[in-house]
């Protein structure tokens, strides 16, 4: 079920809850036109709610919309995917992978009415990058034949990795085990733990219940991890994670925010998350 986060909530969040989350609207004072009344719903995947907030508050700020409320729903983007084809009334969609925006554009143009085929197409707003992390075990000076090496030492470690089937950061994860040749002997040692979305992935590795968590970068990048805990994928050695998003609805502020988020003023929020800066 859908929790509510207060922005007091979002701002001591290390990364995003395993759990989906909502953030409370932000009331303010502005014209009290229809259209700035309007809450901007966004769904966005888990990775996202470290930099999200603060790209909010710069878009608010930087369009002198202090009026604007939106609200945020967290979670893992074959979650949201699901939510969205089941009606859940979202604005903006933005996900940590490509394959599902564009579905959603192929049903939207689908599905409307001859007279009316007008639909959004998906937009590129990021890249994500993939990362080792470990609370226990120091990763520092790691090369690929050295963390694989590491990666399957021993019987008893394990590793976390979100689920590939629902989250995009998942799916490149076990794809470079696959790659590496070593993801059916972890699945035989049954070393491998398979969290819900990113953010649970990142929740079990840093708290010392696995070993090692593929994690986001981002993630990393929000706490401030240090040098020996993380170990960073060269971005040619997984399925790149492009990240896409889809309008959804005719709402003037969400076709706004969507520009927003890939013009230099938003790019500069994720690439100081850990993000790759993706061309307009």
């Amino acid at each position: 079920m859908t929790k509510i986060i207060t922005s007091a909530c979002l701002a001591l969040m290390l990364t995003a809850c395993s759990k989906e989350q909502t953030t409370q609207p932000i009331q303010s004072d502005v014209d009290d036109t229809t259209e700035q009344n309007q809450t901007l719903r966004i769904a966005a995947a888990a990775n996202l709610s470290d930099v999200l907030p603060e790209i909010i508050a710069a878009y608010k700020t930087d369009k002198n919309l202090p009026a604007q409320e939106i609200e945020v729903t967290y979670a893992s983007s074959g979650k949201l995917y699901a939510q969205i084809i089941s009606g859940a009334p979202y604005d903006i969609f933005l996900s940590a992978n490509q394959e599902f925006p564009a579905k959603l554009a192929k049903e939207k143009l689908d599905n409307a009415k001859s007279a009316d085929k007008t639909t959004y197409q998906p937009f590129t707003y990021t890249q994500g990058q993939l990362a080792l992390y470990s609370t226990t075990k120091s990763l520092q000076g790691l090369n690929p034949t050295a963390l694989n090496e590491l990666l399957t030492m021993g019987s008893d470690s394990k590793i976390t990795i979100a689920n590939p089937e629902l989250a995009p950061y998942g799916q490149s994860a076990q794809a470079y085990l696959q790659a590496q040749n070593i993801f059916d002997t972890l699945t035989e040692q049954n070393r491998i733990i398979q969290a819900e979305n990113i953010g649970q992935a990142f929740q079990y590795a840093h708290t010392g219940n696995v070993d090692y968590g593929f994690v986001a970068q981002s993630q990393l990048t929000a706490i401030k991890a240090t040098p020996e805990q993380f170990y960073t994928l060269a971005p040619e050695s997984y399925p790149t994670i492009l990240q896409d998003g889809i309008v959804l609805s005719d709402a003037t502020a969400a076709t706004d925010f969507s520009n927003y988020l890939r013009a230099p003023a938003g790019q500069q929020y994720f690439s100081k998350a850990g993000y790759l800066v993706v061309d307009r």
